[in-house]
C-alpha cells in the first residue's frame, strides 16, 4: 500500500479517535471537577461526591466491554469502517445530551440516573471504537512497520485528552468559578457536534483493508468459517488472556496518572484547578509525541523487550511521582506526570501491533476487542475509585503505590508468556488458521 494511501487511513482512524476520546476524557476530567459538586447530594466528607463521581465514570468502562464484543462481532461481519462511523454518532449523541443535563438542585436523583445512562451509552461506543480504529491501520500496515503506524491511533488519545484539557482550561480561565459551574463546563459538551461532524467526514474517506474484504467473502462463502467472541475463546482463548494481561497495569496506571492525580492535586494538596489543567496540556503533549516514536522501536527491537521496559517503569512509578507532587512545585509536577505518561507509551504504543498479530482476521476485531475493553472493568475502571479510597482511609499515597507496582507483576507475567512477533505477516496467520480449520475437517483415521 502507498505511504500516501496508509497516511490517509491512519489520519481517518485518528479523527474519529480523537472525537470520541475528547468526549470520554472530557467527562474523566469533569468527574473530578464539576460532576462531584453539582450532580450529587452535598457531603461534609470532602472525598464522598469524588467517589460518587467516580462510580459514575467507572460506569463508562463497564459498558465498553459489551461495546467492543457487539462492535466486535459486526465489524468482523460487515467491516471496520461501517461500525466506527456508528461509533462516532453515538458519543457525540450522549455528550451532546450530557452537557443539557440539569444539576442535581433542579431535579434531585434524577440527575446521577441520567448522568449514568449516558455514561453507559457513551462507554459501549467508545469501547467497539478502540478496535476497529487500530485494525483499520494494522491491517493495511506493511509487516515490518505494522508497530509505528498501527501506533498511530493511540497517540490520538493522548490528542483527545489533549484538546478536552484545553477547553475546560479555557473555559475555566475565562470564567468565574460560580460562572464555570453553573454553565460554563456546557460548552466543551455542546462543542462535540463540530468534532463529532469533522471526524464522521473523514471516516467517510477510506475503505477496509483488502486482506478483511478478501476473509470477508471467504467467511460467505464457507459455513466452516465462524466469528464472534464465542469463536475467539474456543480457538485463541491464549491470546485473549494474553492481551487482557498486558493492559492491566497499563490501563491502571493511565487512569492513575491523568484522573486520580488530578484527585490528589486538587483535594490532598490544595493545587488551583486551572494550574493542575495546565500541568496536564503539557504532559498529553509529551505522550503525544513518544507514543509513535515507541511504536516504531517495536519494529527494532521487537515487541516484549519495550513492553518489558514500560512494566518495570509502572511499578516504580508511584514511588517516585507521589514525593514529587508533595513538591508543590509546578515544575517537578508536571515532571512526575510527563514521567508517568512516558512509561505508559512503552506499554500502549505496542498494543495495536500485538493483538492485530495475535488472532486471524475473520475474528481480529472480537479478539483484540475482547482482550483489550473487558480488562478496563476490574483495572481503569476501578484504579480512580480505589486509589481515592486508599488516599481517604490512610491519609498516604504509599498504598496507591503498592496498588500500582501489584498490578505490574500480573502484567508482567502476561509480557513473558507472550509471543514475540515483530515483522509477523497476518496473510501467514491467516492460513495457519486455515490449516488448523482444515485438520479438523479430516475424518480420524483418514
Amino acid at each position: 500500500m502507498k505511504q500516501s494511501s496508509l497516511r490517509r487511513v491512519v489520519t481517518a482512524s485518528m479523527a474519529g479517535t480523537v472525537v470520541e476520546w475528547y468526549e470520554f476524557f472530557l467527562y474523566a476530567t469533569a468527574a473530578t471537577l464539576v460532576f462531584n459538586k453539582i450532580m450529587f447530594p452535598p457531603s461534609d466528607d470532602p472525598y464522598a461526591p469524588i467517589i460518587a463521581a467516580f462510580i459514575t465514570y467507572a460506569v463508562g468502562f463497564i459498558a465498553r466491554p459489551l461495546g467492543g464484543i457487539v462492535f466486535g462481532h459486526f465489524g468482523d461481519k460487515y467491516g471496520r469502517k461501517k461500525l466506527l462511523q456508528f461509533a462516532i454518532i453515538l458519543v457525540g449523541v450522549a455528550t451532546f445530551l450530557m452537557g443539557c443535563l440539569p444539576t442535581f438542585d433542579t431535579i434531585g436523583y434524577w440527575a446521577p440516573a441520567l448522568l449514568v445512562a449516558l455514561r453507559f451509552a457513551q462507554g459501549f461506543a467508545v469501547g467497539g471504537e478502540w478496535g476497529g480504529a487500530v485494525l483499520l491501520v494494522a491491517e493495511h500496515s506493511p509487516n515490518k512497520t505494522r508497530g509505528f503506524w498501527a501506533s498511530w491511533p493511540q497517540a490520538a488519545v493522548p490528542i483527545g485528552n489533549l484538546v478536552a484539557t484545553v477547553v475546560l482550561l479555557v473555559l475555566s480561565r475565562t470564567l468565574t468559578e460560580e460562572q464555570f459551574l453553573a454553565w460554563g463546563w456546557r460548552i466543551g459538551f455542546w462543542l462535540s457536534v463540530v468534532i463529532v461532524a469533522i471526524g464522521y467526514y473523514v471516516r467517510t474517506r477510506v475503505t477496509d483493508a483488502p486482506i478483511f474484504l478478501e476473509v470477508q467473502k471467504e467467511v460467505e462463502q464457507s459455513k466452516a468459517l465462524r466469528f464472534g467472541v464465542l469463536e475467539v475463546l474456543k480457538r485463541y482463548p491464549r491470546g485473549v488472556l494474553t492481551a487482557m494481561g498486558l493492559r492491566f497495569a497499563e490501563n491502571i496506571m493511565y487512569y492513575l496518572v491523568v484522573t486520580f492525580s488530578i484527585t490528589y492535586l486538587a483535594v490532598a494538596l490544595e493545587v488551583d484547578t486551572a494550574e493542575i489543567l495546565g500541568l496536564l496540556v503539557i504532559a498529553h503533549i509529551v505522550h503525544m509525541i513518544v507514543i509513535p516514536l515507541i511504536g516504531g522501536l517495536t519494529d527494532k527491537i521487537g515487541r516484549k523487550p519495550v513492553y518489558l521496559i514500560g512494566t518495570l517503569g509502572a511499578a516504580a512509578w508511584g514511588f517516585i511521582a507521589f514525593p514529587m507532587f508533595d513538591t508543590r512545585n509546578p515544575a517537578i509536577i508536571v515532571a512526575a506526570i510527563c514521567l508517568g505518561l512516558f512509561i505508559h507509551a512503552f506499554m500502549y504504543a505496542p498494543q495495536p501491533a500485538i493483538m492485530s498479530e495475535m488472532f486471524p482476521t475473520r475474528m481480529r476485531y472480537s479478539g483484540v476487542s475482547l482482550g483489550y475493553q473487558v480488562t478496563s472493568i476490574v483495572a481503569g475502571s476501578l484504579a480512580p475509585i480505589i486509589a481515592t479510597a486508599l488516599l481517604a482511609n490512610t491519609g498516604s499515597y504509599i498504598p496507591v503505590a503498592v496498588y500500582l507496582a501489584i498490578a505490574a507483576a500480573i502484567t508482567l507475567i502476561a509480557v513473558i508468556s507472550m509471543r514475540e512477533t515483530k515483522g509477523s505477516s497476518l496473510h501467514d496467520l491467516d492460513r495457519l488458521d486455515e490449516e488448523k480449520l482444515a485438520a479438523e475437517q479430516v475424518p480420524a483415521g483418514a
